[in-house]
């Protein structure tokens, strides 16, 4: 559940909030309650669903977590990490941090405007109390006046936390997918295509990302085919992609498709006659083969690999084929279990 109600103090920047998020930004949030600090980091972290949040947060870190000394020194800029505080001792040792969310209880609706202005860093000492965002960044897109009045409108009409919940996650996931699509089709084209994939040979690999080329087809195929939201996009694109969630998001793509190409080889490797391509080599390559085909199927069983149903048991009866062709001395020897590496 996406918890609408800790965000109320700072309903006016929720959008700022996702890009400091997406971006990988270090940030403080200073609540009333663990609970409160938990939700609201929580939330934060979900915010940029489907990506994955790949740096470290803290729902609820206090003076005894074993980074507070490295997390309070002036001597470093802070890491790519969420915190989420309720020690009031932190609204001084952490005041070097260049984003901290102040979240507590609105007293009344008709206030929200009050408190919902960018505050400086320097404010924070004599503002315990007062909720709101306190940063020096400037938001790479235009704010969604939109979707701050449909919240608005929910705070003052009273509408129940469960609908307020369902209109930021839809908000947030369609701000994502559209960030996404861009990233999404770029990598789509680096896929080598499947005609170019011998059985006899390794699979190809994946062509390299190459930033200047993705830039490119943002003029074209970019977010605003998704998006009303206007700004500097390639800004944002540049920023996100030296940060660790663009690391993370390309690292397990690339081994998603790099499985997928391996799947694709092994199953163009079931659809050869391969008793009567053994029939052409010697009883070493076909030895060979046979050592290879079961690396193969242990590969594959062991990344639960993404082939078409049936796939693995033509490549053991495959196996057992071109061991049935052997004579029998060497069949005992290939029928025998691998024995693992002590």
């Amino acid at each position: 559940m996406f918890p609408s109600v800790c965000f109320y103090p700072v309903f006016f920047h929720i959008q700022m909030l996702w890009e400091l998020v997406l971006l990988g930004e270090a940030l403080v949030v200073m609540a009333p309650s663990p609970a409160e600090s938990s939700d609201t980091v929580l939330a934060l972290v979900s915010c940029i669903s489907p990506l994955r949040y790949c740096s470290d947060f803290r729902p609820y870190f206090t003076i005894h977590d074993s980074e507070f000394k490295e997390y309070t020194t002036r001597t470093q800029a802070p890491p790519s990490v969420i915190l989420g505080v309720t020690n009031p001792f932190f609204a001084k040792t952490l005041q070097h941090w260049p984003h901290i969310i102040r979240i507590g209880d609105m007293k009344q609706t008709g206030e929200m405007a009050k408190q919902m202005k960018v505050k400086k860093l320097k404010n924070l000492k004599t503002l315990d109390s007062k909720p709101g965002v306190y940063t020096a960044y400037k938001p790479y897109l235009n704010k969604d006046e939109d979707i701050i009045k449909q919240l608005q409108k929910g705070v003052q009409q009273k509408r129940p936390s469960a609908a307020q919940n369902a209109i930021l996650r839809r908000y947030f996931l369609e701000l994502t997918q559209s960030f996404i699509i861009p990233l999404e089709r770029y990598l789509a084209s680096l896929m080598p295509l499947q005609k170019s994939i011998s059985p006899w040979k390794s699979p190809p690999q994946l062509r390299p990302f190459i930033q200047q080329d993705f830039m490119k087809t943002l003029e074209k195929a970019g977010p605003q085919l998704t998006s009303r939201l206007k700004g500097d996009w390639i800004g944002l694109y540049r920023h996100f992609l030296k940060s660790p969630n663009f690391d993370g998001w390309f690292r397990n793509r690339r081994r998603e498709m790099t499985q997928k190409l391996e799947a694709l080889h092994l199953e163009a490797l079931c659809e050869e006659d391969l008793q009567q391509r053994i029939q052409k080599h010697t009883e070493v390559e076909a030895v060979d083969l046979v050592l290879k085909l079961k690396d193969k199927l242990s590969q594959a069983e062991k990344e639960q690999m993404p082939v078409r149903p049936g796939t693995l048991a033509k490549l053991r009866a495959h196996i057992e084929a071109v061991i049935l062709a052997l004579p029998e001395d060497l069949q005992g020897i290939l029928h025998k279990p691998s024995t693992p590496d002590l």
